[in-house]
Parts: C-alpha cells; structure tokens; sequence
C-alpha cells in the first residue's frame, strides 16, 4: 500500500438539530489535519456525514408532522453548506440514509452474523435517550447519565439482536498494547483500557421495528431494525466504497477518525470488535477532542445558549472563527467560548500583530520596489525547528500556533526595532527581502488553519495590495 495515501473523518452527525460549534470545532481540526497532509505529500480523503437514523430523529419528526425521511433532507443542507461555511477540503460526503450505505450496514451484519457473533434474546435494559446507549448502574450518577442529567434514563424490556463484544475483550486489549498511539490523546487509551480490562457486555444491536420503524432492516429479520450506532459506525467505510466499490476503501482505509470525548468507547472498542468480527482491518487511529461550553456554561436549548456556526462566522468571518477554535480551545480538553474573548484575540492577534505585520511590510516594498526574484517561496525551516510539524503530527493545534505566532511576534519586534521607515532603501533592502521572505513561510505554515488569509497572502504579498486582512473589531 502506498504510505502516501491518507484518510482523515469526523463523526457522522445526528440531524435532530442544526449544527453546532462542536461540530465545527470537530470539522475543522480534521480540515487541518487533511490540509497539512496534502500539503506535505499526501492523497487525501477526508469524509463527514450525517447520521439520520434512530429514535432521536423519529421522534423529531412525529413532532414535525414529517416523515422521517422529508425531515431528515431537510436538515442535511445545513450540514452539507458546513463545507463551505468552514471552508473544508472535504472530499467525501456520506447519509445513513443514502442506499448505498443502508446496503453496507446490512452487508457488515452479514459478516458479523457470520462469524457467529450476533445472536437474540430478550433483556431488560437502562436507555439514555441522549446517547442512544444503554447505560449500566455504574455508569449513572444519582440514576441519571452525567452527560445528559436533564434526561430520565427510560427502562424496558424487549427482544433484540445482540453483537458479542464480551468475547473480543483480550483481542482488544492486545490491539492497544501493540498499538500505543492508537488513541490520541494518551490519558483516552487509558481509559478505554480500563473500561475493556473490567469486562465487556454484549450489546443491542437492533430494535422491533413496529415500536420504532426509523432504520435500517435487519437481513432476513422483517421485525427488527438495526440500532442507530451499528448502522452509523459501518460509515466510516461505506464512505469510501465499501463493499461493493473496493477502490478508494483499498486505496485509504485504514484511517484516521477525529471524535469528541463522550465517543470514545464507540470509536475505540465497540467499532473496533466490530471490525474484527467482520474480518475488515482496525482503524489507524482515533483523536478524542473536549466539550465546548457557552460563556462557561453548558450549551443546551433550555439555556438558549447554543453557539451555532453560522452565526459566527457571519460576525467574525471564517479564518478568525477557524482560528479561535484551533488556538483558544484545548485540543484535548474541553474549553470556552464566549464573544468577548473572541473579539479580544480577533484584535490582538489576527489584526494586530498578524494584519499589521503584513501590511506594514507591504507598504515598505511599495515605497522601495525591491527585487524580490531572490526569495523562494513555501520554504518552512524556520517553523520546522519550532516543531510545527510534529505538533501537528500529534494534533496539538493550539501549541501548533504558538509556534508560529512567535514567528509573527519576532518579526514586528524585529521591525519596531530596525524602525526601516527612517532609512533609505540600500539601508533596508536587505532587511525587507528577509521579512518577505519569513512571512511566506508563515503564510505557508498557516495554510492548514487559515486557509483564505494564507492564498491572499501568497498570491498577492507584497506586490499587490491587499485589503485589511482583519479590520480592527469595536468593543
């Protein structure tokens, strides 16, 4: 397999609301992820989606006063416009409502049924309607899921089909000890691993379909549908082809999925004992992200304190909305957004210290006309001794940034200090050639995160004048 080839993917997303800055923030760490690739060689595939099956969703749509499958179209298009909105190098596009994929869930039952590890009976269980999971008395506080507090977790008892997770518990463990960096970051593997060493549950895997008829059929079981998270997790590779169109799944998989923290035992056990199950290979790697909160608190309609991206992006624009995200939100942690944070480093350090650089050198070439023939573009040694591509390497985004933002702060302090408007052009030549010459390479360097700023700067710097990269905001 040619190790050139790369594929990066983010969760599919329910569409029983419009999509949220979580999502974005999830979006666009793959998108630079998928730039920085391209950008060093790479062919990259890089897919998103929409995940429409499931109680959630039905419910939403009785209350709608739609089918399920008019609601559902409906609110894909505003996911579908995130690839503009965020400015995405996606290439790959996938519903769980596309037939397509309804048929690679049904054939990755098929495989698993067939290495006798999906069987029925009936059980009783604890069900968060928040997480379409079952929950486990240890997993509740206070008889409640800590994720979803305001939801009563709903108990009953039924026959469904089940996934035997429980037999793929050594297979597991084994998998992450011959695979120490398959989930990022660290402290996540960790805690997968002690989720697997305590034992594992077999799992629902499917629904009576009178009770809740939204989802994909069960193979040769007209009563059942498939639970919402066996349907949705066969995405990852149903989006590149598989089964039936075998070329890009051969050429990609295995891949890389970017997660927030409330999916780590989806993506990183319960997806992976299914792929072994079907015989398919394991995932390259799983990057777990943090929860974004409001102002300091938790979003949540009740609050009306949902971030949505739209309406950022609207204020702020695009890179800076990219930029906020990838520098102010932990990587691995959860983090804040609030606007007066957003406008304070909007200003700080995209107007002045990366907006001001840029135009300050840009009026001194125009006052002197150097020769620029000299310098060479998209050259990256200063950044690679500050480690930019390793951090990227480990999705460390924000420390990614700091690099090259000390960059952009030795260049102003290197012209406050030199003060070149007071010299005459033999004086400052030199000088002038040298900063021209480092901001192509930030420029280059910022690609991956601030993808428009970046081709401004490129294409025009410094011979033709470029609009205020980042007009100053009031306060």
């Amino acid at each position: 397999m040619n190790n050139k080839n790369f594929y990066i993917t983010t969760t599919s997303s329910y569409v029983n609301a419009d999509p949220h800055i979580g999502f974005a923030l999830e979006l666009i760490q793959a998108d630079v992820i998928a730039r920085f690739k391209k950008q060093t060689g790479y062919d990259v595939a890089f897919g998103y989606g929409t995940d429409e099956h499931g109680l959630k969703i039905y419910k939403k749509a009785l209350e709608a006063k739609k089918s399920p499958q008019e609601y559902c179209d409906e609110k894909v298009k505003k996911f579908l416009g995130l690839k503009k909105l965020l400015n995405l190098s996606s290439t790959h596009f996938m519903r769980s409502t596309d037939p397509f994929h309804v048929k690679a869930a049904q054939e990755f039952w098929k495989r698993c049924y067939a290495s006798g590890d999906i069987y029925k009976k009936n059980y009783r269980i604890k069900y968060c309607y928040g997480c379409e999971l079952e929950k486990t008395d240890s997993e509740l506080e206070n008889g409640v899921c800590p994720i979803h507090p305001n939801l009563k977790i709903e108990s009953y008892e039924e026959e469904n089909y089940f996934f035997r997770f429980s037999k793929y518990r050594e297979r597991l463990l084994e998998f992450y000890k011959k695979n120490g960096n398959f989930v990022l970051p660290r402290h996540r593997l960790k805690e997968i691993e002690t989720f697997v060493k305590k034992g594992l549950q077999d799992f629902s895997i499917s629904r009576i379909k009178s009770k809740m008829p939204w989802g994909v059929d069960v193979p040769n079981d007209p009563d059942h549908i498939m639970y919402v998270w066996f349907d949705a997790l066969v995405y990852y590779i149903s989006t590149l082809g598989w089964p039936s169109k075998l070329t890009q799944y051969q050429k990609f998989w295995p891949g890389v999925q970017v997660a927030g923290k409330d999916n780590l035992r989806q993506q990183s056990a319960m997806w992976q004992a299914m792929l072994m199950s079907a015989v398919l290979p394991n995932t390259k790697q799983v990057f777990i992200h943090g929860f974004i909160t409001s102002e300091g608190k938790k979003m949540s309609k009740s609050l009306g304190n949902v971030i949505e991206p739209v309406g950022l992006v609207e204020q702020y624009g695009t890179d800076a909305v990219r930029y906020y995200l990838l520098k102010e939100i932990p990587t691995i942690e959860d983090g804040d957004f609030s606007h007066s944070r957003m406008r304070e480093i909007y200003n700080a350090d995209l107007a002045n210290e990366l907006g001001n650089l840029i135009s300050r050198v840009e009026k001194l070439y125009k006052i002197h006309q150097i020769s620029t023939a000299s310098i060479k573009p998209h050259l990256l040694e200063t950044l690679k001794v500050a480690g930019y591509e390793v951090h990227l390497n480990n999705f460390e985004f924000n420390i990614a940034l700091e690099e090259i933002w000390k960059e952009i702060k030795r260049l102003n302090y290197e012209i406050n200090n030199k003060e070149p408007w007071n010299k005459s052009k033999d004086e400052v030549e030199l000088s002038l050639k040298s900063w021209i010459h480092y901001i192509r390479n930030i420029a280059y360097s910022l690609q991956p995160f601030l993808p428009e700023t970046s081709e401004k700067i490129l294409k025009y710097f410094p011979k033709k004048s470029i609009s205020p990269l980042f007009p100053r905001l009031s306060s």
